[in-house]
């Protein structure tokens, strides 16, 4: 059986319509023209794991922060509990 790309997609993948400035219209276009992604729909889902990659990144970094700053709980769980 032939399955069409429009029946894979509505299987595997949401859609979601966003309504965009024009500035970033003009970006996601030009995103595509340089070959960031093969369309618009491409380029904005690379843009959402890029900004969720970096969002981790950032609690990454600041759990080091935090550590090197003495900022974290260490010992039995139970005894932190009581402190709290």
């Amino acid at each position: 059986m032939i399955t069409s790309y429009e029946n894979i997609i509505s299987q595997f993948m949401s859609t979601l319509s966003v309504p965009l400035t024009p500035e970033l219209s003009k970006m996601i276009d030009k995103m595509v023209e340089s070959g960031v992604g093969a369309n618009k729909a491409e380029v904005a889902r690379k843009a959402i794991e890029y900004f969720a990659e970096e969002k981790a990144i950032e609690a990454v970094l600041k759990a080091e922060k935090e550590v090197a700053e003495g900022k974290i709980l260490r010992g039995d769980l139970d005894e932190l509990a009581k402190k709290l």
